[in-house]
């Protein structure tokens, strides 16, 4: 297990009724009805009849911008002991039971959520469906699933953090970026965190957010809408509701001036610079332009980082540019593998000087055409699945109350100008606003060899 802009369908909000189903229809071809049980839980159902499978989807509105300070790593823990068994469902057996009915299974927690989600033919939506309300109504907590889960965790840290290349580098970027604590610790947590956990916390915490009125669900393949909404009517309406936890502060303070550190990584083998920009959050009507500056910085080998700063300066042999998701403030990360020999700031130096060009001048038009390209690529490879889709949906829901948001994801970056792009270019990529960790490998200890 590991540790996801605003469009307002039919312009305005879904207006959702208690036990009613509005059906939704799209310019792309995805229809799906949205449902709000009489306990809050949010359901999205979306038929495919082209393959006989259906995905559930569940994302839980918990992720590590939840914990507090002295419990964090909470939320990732949780998914793991979401997997140790329920009232019906004994330890190990969820596995089993999927496996073993050919479907395939997983969780994952990042800083906005936790989801839950399973593939499976689709004449077993009988047992996906009674999996995931058992452990919703009734996971059982014990100290020794604790015990279990937190030593799994911890060595997953060791291994994945603790004993990887750059694995610090990583967990160090967001503590640097962010002044916020929501956004600033590692999802994982720490060491401490997770050994301090007793078995009350969990259960608080399994009490206040994996109630269904803090969760949204997808259904998408081969099923029937009517049919398969009253099945999950039957298995998860009687399951009660939780008062809504407290919402998380995602205010950023304004960056003053530019935070810079450098890390030592005795695992690593070459230097690698990691610069970072605050950016507001996914809903910001700038997300789709900074995701086409993301494309035409560092997106393949058409990219003006790759012409310049690996083919013609040879200064890096890796360089990329991202804008990743988020509910709160998000980043617009830079990664530069330098070359072996060459000076790490020539290769900063460089990037930066990119940066500048594009400030100076928008885009070309070849430029824009291909990020469009990408996003339309994109968006056809997340939809081919039924399990991507029932993840999509379910997190455009939780995310932006806008499942709809899976129908409009290009025409948002085919809205954008070259105007657009070079106008967040200027406003977000300022050194003011520029974190910089330059992680070099660590020589070796000289052995203890000789006569």
């Amino acid at each position: 297990m590991a540790p996801t802009p605003r469009f307002l369908f039919a312009g305005a909000l879904l207006a959702l009724t208690m036990g009613a189903s509005t059906p939704v229809t799209s310019r792309s071809d995805i229809k799906y009805t949205d449902t709000k049980l009489k306990n809050g839980l949010r359901v999205i159902i979306a038929e495919d009849h082209n393959e006989p499978v259906y995905s559930i989807a569940i994302s839980y509105n918990v992720g590590s911008r939840d914990e507090r300070k002295g419990r964090t790593g909470f939320a990732h823990l949780f998914e793991h002991m979401m997997f140790k068994g329920s009232e019906n469902v004994g330890n190990g057996e969820y596995y089993m039971l999927v496996f073993n009915n050919g479907g395939n299974m997983n969780g994952t927690t990042n800083k906005d959520r936790t989801l839950y989600y399973e593939t499976l033919p689709s004449n077993q939506l009988d047992l996906g469906l009674f999996l995931e309300a058992d452990r919703m109504r009734s996971l059982v907590i014990t100290k020794d699933n604790l015990d279990n889960q937190r030593n799994a965790v911890q060595e997953e840290r060791r291994i994945g953090v603790e004993n990887q290349p750059y694995g610090r580098t990583l967990e160090t970027i967001d503590s640097l970026a962010f002044t916020n604590f929501a956004y600033s610790h590692s999802v994982i947590g720490s060491m401490a965190d997770l050994s301090a956990a007793s078995v009350e916390d969990v259960q608080q915490f399994f009490k206040t957010y994996y109630a269904p009125n803090n969760a949204v669900m997808a259904v998408v393949g081969d099923v029937k809408t009517a049919d398969v909404l009253e099945r999950i009517r039957k298995q998860f309406e009687s399951i009660p509701s939780q008062p809504a936890p407290a919402p998380v502060d995602m205010t950023e303070p304004a960056s003053t001036g530019e935070k810079r550190i450098a890390l030592d990584d005795a695992v690593a083998r070459a230097v690698r610079l990691d610069i970072s920009y605050v950016v507001p959050p996914s809903s910001s009507d700038d997300d789709a332009a900074l995701s086409v500056l993301a494309t035409v910085l560092g997106g393949g080998r058409s990219s003006r980082f790759y012409e310049q700063v690996i083919r013609q300066q040879q200064l890096a042999t890796n360089v990329t540019a991202s804008k990743a998701e988020s509910r709160g403030p998000g980043l617009f990360g830079i990664g530069i593998t330098v070359a072996q020999g060459k000076p790490p700031a020539d290769a900063e130096k460089a990037v930066m000087a990119e940066i500048e060009k594009i400030k100076a001048a928008p885009p070309a038009d070849w430029e824009m055409d291909k990020a469009i390209a990408n996003a339309q690529r994109n968006a056809i490879a997340q939809q081919e699945s039924s399990l991507a889709r029932a993840v999509l949906l379910s997190q455009y829901a939780l995310f932006y109350n806008d499942p709809a948001r899976i129908n409009t994801r290009v025409a948002r970056i085919k809205a954008v100008t070259a105007a657009d792009v070079q106008r967040v270019a200027k406003q977000y990529l300022n050194a003011n606003n520029r974190s910089v960790i330059q992680t070099n490998p660590k020589a070796a200890a000289p052995s203890r060899g000789g006569q």
